[in-house]
């Protein structure tokens, strides 16, 4: 291939929940697209990451952690995994080195065999064993699947990041871009900034709260001198709405503020951000409510 030739492709990014697929494209792409949490189970969309370098154009998925799912809303997170990696050109799946494979490790690696996928192992967080713990899991791991290559990296510090993404460049079929150049995903910004609010709810509530809690933007409105954004936080019960709101409104205050700095970052213009808690009951396990909060609601789900 000449090396005028521009490449075009889609890389499903995949893997268990906090393995760093997050922090990964983050990484690659030099600001931050998806949320990132000390909390499994982050990512709940499928989230388009668009980079894009003279002459290439690579179309990163950042995808749910693949896990055994158990309930409509993990059901559905694990249906758009799946889903990301079959539509993929090829697949990127991050592993930790672990002494033992985990059972989603070699189930991630049976349905990369059963869509016979061009596919990438990056051994991630290798800042956390010594160089000879991590020559017999690359032995292992290739025994497993035959990896085009195998890249160790820490998405943290970056080490490795720019030898895998030599990698992946390499391995794009010929194409030409397919997106504007500025663009960074095909996502609208109401969904980022949805997301940076459930992020600021992961990171400052504990146990049940922020799996049952869903962000929908209903107002964004460019004023004179700053943009009003209104949004629905919905949870499943009471309990989680007073969590949520805090005494006084001490959380949802301190909510606010953090997630309107970091909106303000991103969209690069003032912000007024209200808030206001919504109890939706059984919203992770009712078909219709999850398509109106935004997800895809997996087959033989009631609906409401």
């Amino acid at each position: 291939m000449e090396s005028d030739e521009h490449r075009f492709g889609f890389v499903a990014v995949s893997g268990r929940p906090n393995v760093g697929k997050s922090t990964l494209v983050n990484r690659i792409m030099g600001t931050e697209v998806a949320i990132v949490t000390p909390k499994a189970q982050t990512t709940r969309n499928r989230i388009s990451a668009i980079y894009t370098a003279p002459h290439v154009q690579m179309v990163l998925q950042d995808t749910p952690g693949l896990h055994d799912a158990k309930g409509a809303l993990n059901l559905s997170l694990l249906a758009t995994a799946m889903k990301t990696v079959q539509d993929a050109d090829m697949v990127l799946l991050i592993v930790e080195p672990l002494q033992e494979v985990p059972d989603q490790d070699i189930r991630a690696i049976e349905l990369i065999k059963a869509t016979s996928k061009p596919s990438v192992l990056a051994i991630n967080k290798i800042d956390t064993i010594s160089y000879q713990a991590l020559l017999p899991l690359i032995d292992r791991y290739s025994r497993m699947n035959p990896f085009e290559h195998i890249v160790p990296i820490s998405a943290t510090e970056g080490t490795g990041v720019d030898e895998l993404l030599e990698v992946l460049v390499s391995m794009l079929p010929p194409g030409p871009p397919q997106f504007p150049e500025d663009d960074i995903s095909d996502l609208p910004v109401r969904f980022f900034v949805a997301e940076m609010i459930r992020e600021q709810i992961m990171r400052m509530t504990g146990e049940e709260v922020p799996y049952k809690t869903a962000v929908v933007v209903e107002e964004f409105k460019e004023q004179a001198r700053r943009v009003l954004i209104r949004a629905d936080i919905h949870v499943e019960r009471d309990s989680q709405k007073k969590i949520i709101i805090g005494k006084g409104g001490s959380m949802i205050k301190k909510i606010g503020i953090a997630a309107r700095q970091k909106i303000e970052g991103f969209i690069q213009q003032p912000v007024r951000l209200d808030l206001f808690v919504k109890v939706t009951p059984h919203w992770t396990r009712n078909a219709t409510q999850l398509r109106e909060l935004g997800y895809e609601p997996p087959k033989n789900v009631r609906q409401k």
